[in-house]
C-alpha cells in the first residue's frame, strides 16, 4: 500500500492505494472533519456511530483499520473506508459539502484507474506538481528520469525475491552509504529534513550520482541475475561504487563537495535554479 495526501477544497485527507484491491482507502475521521468542519472530528464520529446504530455496525463490519501517518509523522492504526463505504457514511452526515465531495471522490478514483492504465498520466501529474512548487525545468527533467531509473531497479529487486518494505529500505541505505558516505537517515539529517522526500531535495549533481548508482546496479543485476537478498545486496553495493568513484572525481576536479546541505526550502533548485543561495 502507498500513502498519499488528497486535497478536497484545500483540506488534507489521508489515503492509501491498495495495489491488490486496486482501490483507495480514505481516513474516515479526515473525511468527517472536512464535511463537518468539526474541531474534534474523532469525537463527532464516535457520537455519530452511537446515534446511528446501523451505521456503527456497518463501519465495524466493513471499514478496516490501516496504519497511516499522523501529523507528527508517526504511524497509527486509522479507521478507513473505500469509496463505496464512504458513500454509505456520507449519507448519515448532514453537510452542504456532501454532494461536491461525492463528485470529488468519484474523480479521485477515476484518475487513479486512468494512471494505472496509462502511467504517462501519473508522470504528467508529477511534472505539474513540481512546476507548481517552483522547481526549475532542468531539475524536473532529472527528477522524472530518476523515477524511471528507480523503477527499473526495484523491478530487478522484485525478480530477485527482495521483499518490499524493510529489505527495500536496507538496500537503499546500503547504496546511499556506499556512494555518498551517509545512510538515507543521515543524508536527510544533513539536509535538515524530517518527513520530506530526500530525492525531492537533492541537487542536480546529487540526483545524477544517485541515478548512476541505481543504473549501474540495475545493469549488473540483469547480467548476474541474483536470486535472493544477499546476492542483490552485493550487486547494489557494486553499482553504488560506480557513483562513489564519480563523486570523488567530481570533488577532486571542482575542489568542493558534490553533496550539498541545501534543500528545496533553502532556495536550491527553486525558481532561478540550483545556484541560488
Amino acid at each position: 500500500m502507498k500513502d498519499k495526501i488528497k486535497l478536497f477544497e484545500n483540506r488534507k485527507i489521508r489515503a492509501i492505494w491498495d495495489e491488490e484491491q486496486e482501490e483507495w482507502y480514505f481516513s474516515i475521521v479526515d473525511v468527517v472533519g472536512v464535511l463537518t468542519d468539526s474541531i474534534n472530528p474523532t469525537d463527532y464520529l464516535k457520537k455519530l456511530r452511537k446515534r446511528d446504530e446501523l451505521l456503527g455496525q456497518y463501519i465495524g463490519t466493513n471499514c478496516p483499520q490501516i496504519e497511516m501517518k499522523t501529523e507528527t509523522g508517526k504511524n497509527r492504526k486509522t479507521l478507513t473506508a473505500n469509496a463505496k463505504d464512504l458513500f454509505r457514511i456520507i449519507q448519515s452526515i448532514p453537510s452542504p459539502k456532501a454532494e461536491p465531495f461525492k463528485l470529488w471522490l468519484a474523480k479521485v478514483g477515476s484518475e487513479r484507474m486512468n494512471e494505472t492504465v496509462d502511467p504517462e498520466l501519473s508522470i504528467n501529474r508529477a511534472i505539474q506538481n513540481y512546476r507548481r512548487l517552483g522547481y526549475s525545468e532542468n531539475w524536473i527533467n532529472q527528477r522524472i528520469k530518476s523515477i524511471e531509473v528507480r523503477k527499473a531497479l526495484t523491478d530487478e529487486w522484485d525478480k530477485s525475491g527482495v521483499q518490499q518494505g524493510a529489505e527495500y529500505a536496507e538496500l537503499t541505505d546500503l547504496m546511499s552509504k556506499t556512494w555518498s558516505g551517509m545512510t538515507t537517515r543521515e543524508y536527510k539529517k544533513f539536509k535538515g529534513l524530517k518527513k520530506e522526500s530526500l530525492r525531492d531535495n537533492m541537487t542536480n549533481t546529487e540526483l545524477v550520482l544517485n541515478m548512476l548508482a541505481e543504473v549501474a546496479a540495475t545493469d549488473i543485476s540483469i547480467e548476474r541475475q541474483p536470486v535472493n537478498f544477499s546476492e542483490s545486496a552485493k550487486v547494489a553495493a557494486e553499482g553504488a561504487k560506480a557513483a562513489q568513484v564519480a563523486r570523488k572525481q567530481i570533488e577532486k576536479s571542482t575542489g568542493k563537495p558534490a553533496i550539498s546541505p541545501l534543500n528545496a526550502h533553502s532556495g536550491l533548485m527553486i525558481g532561478r535554479g540550483e545556484n541560488k543561495k
